[in-house]
């Protein structure tokens, strides 16, 4: 029986339920499967972390193009159709867990995925811990070294967005603080079951730096707090900093007074930032 046919029975015959807390839309599609598996760039002797593999669609392939797998899966019910699906498989360690709850990603790694050369997690995240699940690996993680992750399609455009576009924000900053983002496809939402409201996007992460400077990434919040405010407004309202010291600082940086944080690169951020610092204004 095909794959998708199997998860078409599962859920008409109420073998199985579909969850709304845990977001599940299981991708169907072996073409879209496909352009993931290829952006993901695996090879032989790499090893991957897939979140929430449902009902192994895409772990199907995964395990075809990889070292070893380990699997994070929250819900009860997926456990024994996982199980049963990779039977045959030693590769693969299956762990009934929620992944933000994991309390050592790496100790996880190197339990199960011992002599990886490389790490990369691929995965379908569920819409509303996209953000959560990514700062936990940037932030927690020093093994994996690359994210294929599908998400929402707002998400995606805002984790990728480049300065002066309208899904810009201090996120977009962040994430292209620590890693090299790309938008690679977009997926419709026709491709899932149950079908969401809105489309997909797949794009890739790779890292270059874990553990960033919080206290930077403080600073780029503060000056997107409120979006269509000038960067000085911002910036006077979360430090207290007088409006004419922040226009001086602006202008050493070529800056406009009028401009607005949607328009500074991630270096023009760092420069400013620098500049705050030696001042001890923030």
């Amino acid at each position: 029986m095909e794959h998708n046919q199997y998860v078409n029975d599962q859920v008409n015959k109420k073998n199985f339920f579909i969850k709304k807390k845990f977001s599940q839309n299981f991708l169907l599609d072996e073409n879209i499967i496909k352009k993931i598996i290829k952006a993901a760039d695996i090879n032989q002797d790499a090893c991957v972390i897939e979140i929430g593999p449902g009902f192994g669609a895409l772990t199907k392939h995964l395990v075809k193009n990889s070292k070893k797998l380990l699997l994070y899966e929250i819900d009860d019910e997926l456990i024994p159709h996982l199980k049963k699906l990779f039977s045959n498989e030693k590769n693969i360690h299956i762990k009934h867990q929620d992944f933000l709850k994991t309390e050592n990603i790496d100790e996880d790694i190197k339990n199960y995925l011992d002599d990886s050369k490389e790490v990369i997690l691929v995965s379908n995240l569920p819409y509303h811990i996209t953000t959560p699940i990514i700062m936990k690996i940037l932030e927690e993680s020093k093994q994996v070294k690359r994210l294929v992750l599908m998400m929402q399609l707002e998400v995606a455009k805002r984790l990728t967005s480049k300065p002066n576009t309208k899904d810009y924000n201090a996120l977009s900053v962040i994430i292209q603080d620590q890693t090299d983002a790309k938008y690679m496809f977009k997926v419709p939402k026709t491709v899932f079951q149950p079908r969401p409201k809105v489309d997909s996007a797949v794009i890739r992460l790779d890292i270059y730096e874990h553990n960033g400077n919080k206290a930077f990434y403080k600073f780029v919040h503060a000056c997107f707090v409120q979006r269509r405010k000038t960067l000085v407004n911002n910036l006077n309202s979360s430090y207290s900093i007088e409006k004419e010291k922040i226009k001086l600082i602006l202008e050493k940086l070529n800056l406009n007074d009028k401009i607005r944080a949607e328009a500074l690169s991630l270096e023009a951020f760092k420069k400013l930032y620098n500049i705050f610092l030696r001042e001890d204004l923030i």
